[in-house]
Formats: structure tokens, sequence, C-alpha cells
């Protein structure tokens, strides 16, 4: 049986750590959007200041991991002393990177 989307959002709001803010939508065609935001982080908003970091992706399983992995590479490169459970996957996150990297050509 799936995981609920609170089920999932639970597991990846632990996951990401303390820095972050995870919610789950519903995509148009009905997979789910993970979203994950910076608590401190802010990006300029063209024309009306700025807004949180963040990454959006969906796709199921696999937005889940497209969007922890940029996460994970967004906490070490702006955040390197903090912690968070997701930084395990720091060596797998990084060569999924190069994959699309290689990839791309």
């Amino acid at each position: 049986m799936p995981a609920s989307r609170s089920a999932r959002q639970r597991k990846a709001s632990a996951e990401a750590g303390e820095l972050a803010v995870v919610r789950i939508d519903v995509s148009p065609d009905d997979s789910y959007a993970y979203t994950i935001s910076c608590t401190q982080c802010e990006v300029p908003r063209p024309g009306t200041g700025t807004r949180a970091w963040s990454t959006r992706r969906s796709g199921e399983d696999n937005g889940y991991m497209a969007a922890m992995d940029r996460w994970i590479l967004h906490l070490t490169a702006k955040h390197p002393d903090a912690e968070a459970p997701c930084l395990q996957y720091l060596p797998e996150a990084r060569a999924r990177l190069q994959e699309r990297r290689d990839a791309k050509g």
C-alpha cells in the first residue's frame, strides 16, 4: 500500500532537518509535487522583493529524490555546519548530479 501524502511529508520533513519546510501538493497529473524551502535563505523575486529559497519537483518517488538531492546540495553549499539526516545521502546526490551533467554532454 502506498504511503499517504501526509506520511510522505512527515518522512521528508524529518529527513530534511530543521532548516527545511517541506510541502507536498498534488500536481495536475495527480502526482505528488515536493517543495522544500529553506527557513534562512532568501532569493530575489522580480518586482516583489524576496522569497525563501526553495526547490519544487513533481513525479512521485523521482520528485522526492530530485527535490531532496537539490536540498542536500543547498545545505552543503550554504549551510555547511547544518545537520540533517538526509546528508548521509550526499555521495549519492553528487553522483546523480554528475550523471545528469554527463547526460547533457
